[in-house]
């Protein structure tokens, strides 16, 4: 027995769903091939498939070949940290209700690098480093729900305020950057380029790891699930209760999942800013505010940016580095401006 057609309403939006996803995954391939291509030793586009072939074989012999895998792995790592920021700036705006809020304004990517900085400074192994990231995430994560839960709580009566979450996430980011501050004045001279190379953001040598990618796979679902009350709050926030959104179990959700996201980030690659601020902000004016397109979009465009960034930190000036924090920064911060500036015209 033939199913019943979806309603005719949903057609279009699964069509434009489908379209969008599709096109920013193309784009998505095309910023990772671009990646492995170029270098201080470039890879002819002729020499690309041989090499790929080579590598899913599990047999690097060529010189392609070898290439495409070193720089792959640097690529997917940034991949994966874009994505994640830019899904936490999807939620956190969502929560906020605030098209330019930024998955770092609640300090919970500040926590982390406290954490992270202090390990570095007393000549931790790596592997303590990122513990250490993940604890200070989640102190200040569980001092923020403390403070101001009375926000995640809130239905209807609270009409979507969430002030109290906004200025305590201030105040916290402020606190843990007097702490970083400190930290860098008294650090020995030996570690403090580390430690500004990973406060500023840099994927080099961070390695290839499952790990976060089970943590975006799983964000994306929940926002994925939750599209719909996202688009509720956002738009109905006063009447969100009588629309049949659970409020407060919504809001919690998001902080949660968005506070996860951006220490699985900040862990992986340190602080890279704009990219969560930007890229939400930038598919929106694009695809529209429906969480249902702008999430998947959102998601794919964010990592594509952090690649194509990263491409640009390693090749610009040859054969140094740049940190990927620094460009993000660079590009991001015009591209703000002029999105503030679209926003306050009349």
């Amino acid at each position: 027995m033939n199913r019943p057609p979806p309603p005719l309403s949903l057609q279009p939006l699964r069509q434009r769903a489908l379209l969008v996803t599709g096109a920013m995954l193309l784009v998505a391939i095309a910023c990772m091939l671009y990646a492995g291509m170029t270098g201080s030793v470039e890879v002819g586009l002729a020499d690309v498939p041989a090499a790929l072939r080579e590598l899913f074989e599990g047999r690097p012999q060529t010189l392609a070949a070898s290439l495409l895998e070193l720089r792959a792995g640097r690529a997917t790592v940034a991949f994966a940290t874009g994505a994640a920021l830019a899904l936490a700036g999807v939620l956190m705006q969502a929560l906020l209700r605030n098209p330019l809020a930024d998955p770092y304004i609640l300090g919970i990517s500040a926590g982390a690098s406290v954490g992270a900085l202090a390990a570095l400074m007393l000549m931790a192994a790596m592997a303590t480093v990122e513990l250490a990231a993940v604890a200070g995430a989640i102190v200040v994560s569980l001092l923020l729900y403390a403070l101001a839960r009375q926000d995640l709580r809130g239905g209807a009566g609270h009409g979507g305020g969430t002030s109290t979450l906004l200025l305590t996430g201030v105040v916290i980011s402020s606190l843990c950057v007097a702490l970083i501050t400190l930290m860098l004045s008294i650090a020995p001279e030996g570690r403090l380029r580390t430690m500004v190379f990973w406060m500023i953001g840099d994927v080099a040598g961070a390695p290839v790891r499952l790990l976060p990618w089970l943590v975006l796979g799983a964000a994306l679902l929940y926002a994925l699930r939750n599209a719909r009350g996202m688009n509720v709050l956002a738009l109905h926030a006063e009447a969100a209760v009588t629309l049949g959104v659970r409020v407060g179990s919504l809001r919690r959700g998001l902080f949660l999942v968005s506070g996860i996201l951006t220490a699985s980030a900040v862990t992986s690659a340190g602080s890279i800013g704009f990219v969560g601020l930007i890229v939400p902000h930038a598919c929106r004016f694009a695809f529209g505010p429906d969480h249902r397109v702008l999430i998947p979009a959102a998601v794919l465009a964010g990592g594509s940016f952090l690649v194509l960034c990263d491409t640009l930190a390693r090749t610009i000036v040859a054969p140094q580095q740049l940190p990927v924090g620094a460009v993000t920064a660079i590009i991001g911060a015009p591209i703000f401006l002029y999105q503030l500036h679209r926003l306050r015209r009349p």
